[in-house]
C-alpha cells in the first residue's frame, strides 16, 4: 500500500477538533449543564455557558440508551466533524456540550446534521456571520 505522505496516515491530526477545543473532564461537563442554558432538536440537545477562556471548548455525550458503543462513537464523530466545521463561526468564550438524542444521526446526511448544529448554535445566540470584507466595499475603482 503506497502513503501520501502530505496527507499522512487515514487517522490524520488535520480532521480532528483540537484539544484546547474539547471539554475533557467530568467536571467540566457538570458545570455547563448545571449553570448553563439548553436548547433541543429531534437530534440533539445544546447546552451552553459562559467561560472565562477566550476560546470557545465543546464536548460531546451519547448515553447508553442511544445504542452500542459502535454507534455512539460513530455519532459522536460525525457530530465533532460538523461542529469542527462551523467552529470558526461559534462566538468565542463559551463552553458547549451536544447531547445525541436519535439513532438517526449515524444515518442522516452529513449536510442535514450540520444545518442541525447551525440551528441550535444560531438559537443559543452563539453563531456569529462572518464579517463582510470591508476592503472590497471601500476599494475606489481606477480608471
Amino acid at each position: 500500500m503506497v502513503r501520501d505522505e502530505t496527507l499522512g496516515s487515514r487517522f490524520s491530526i488535520l480532521g480532528t477538533m483540537k484539544r484546547a477545543n474539547r471539554l475533557r473532564r467530568p467536571d467540566q461537563f457538570q458545570r455547563v449543564r448545571r449553570e448553563g442554558r439548553s436548547w433541543g432538536s429531534p437530534l440533539l440537545t445544546l447546552s451552553a455557558a459562559v467561560s472565562r477562556r477566550r476560546v470557545s471548548r465543546c464536548g460531546f455525550v451519547a448515553g447508553k440508551r442511544f445504542g452500542k458503543a459502535v454507534e455512539r462513537n460513530r455519532a459522536r464523530r460525525r457530530v465533532r466533524e460538523a461542529v469542527r466545521l462551523a467552529y470558526d463561526r461559534i462566538t468565542p468564550g463559551w463552553d458547549l456540550v451536544f447531547v445525541l438524542r436519535s439513532r438517526d444521526l449515524t444515518t442522516i446526511e452529513f449536510a442535514q446534521l450540520q444545518a442541525a448544529v447551525e440551528q441550535l448554535l444560531r438559537r443559543a445566540g452563539v453563531w456569529r456571520e462572518p464579517a463582510a470584507d470591508q476592503g472590497d466595499a471601500q476599494q475606489v475603482p481606477l480608471l
